[in-house]
C-alpha cells in the first residue's frame, strides 16, 4: 500500500480578509475531492489572509499511480487557482 501526500501553498495576492481567502479556498478544495476521489483540506497558514497550505492524500496499491495523481491534482490547482499563484510545492510517497 502506498500513500500519495502533496501540499501546495497558495498566495492570495487580492484576498483582503479570511472570509475571501476561505472563499477560493473551499470551492477549490470541493472541486479536487469531486475530480480525483482524494482526501484535501487546508492544513496550514489558517489564519493568514493571503496565504493558503493545502493537503491532498490518496491511497494506491501502486507507487506509480499515486505519484500520477499526485501530479494531476497539481496541474489541476495550476488551472483552476485562478487569481492564487503556487508558492511551493512539495511531494512525498510513504510505502506501508
Amino acid at each position: 500500500m502506498v500513500i500519495g501526500t502533496i501540499r501546495v501553498t497558495l498566495h492570495l495576492p487580492n484576498a483582503g480578509s479570511l472570509k475571501a481567502k476561505r472563499h477560493v479556498v473551499s470551492g477549490l478544495l470541493k472541486r479536487i475531492r469531486h475530480e480525483f476521489q482524494v482526501a484535501a483540506a487546508e492544513v496550514g497558514d489558517r489564519d493568514h489572509w493571503q496565504l493558503a497550505e493545502l493537503g491532498v492524500a490518496c491511497v494506491s496499491a501502486d507507487g506509480r499511480h499515486a505519484d500520477e495523481i499526485m501530479a494531476h491534482v497539481l496541474r489541476f490547482v495550476e488551472r483552476s487557482a485562478g487569481e492564487a499563484q503556487i508558492a511551493d510545492v512539495s511531494t512525498e510517497l510513504i510505502r506501508l
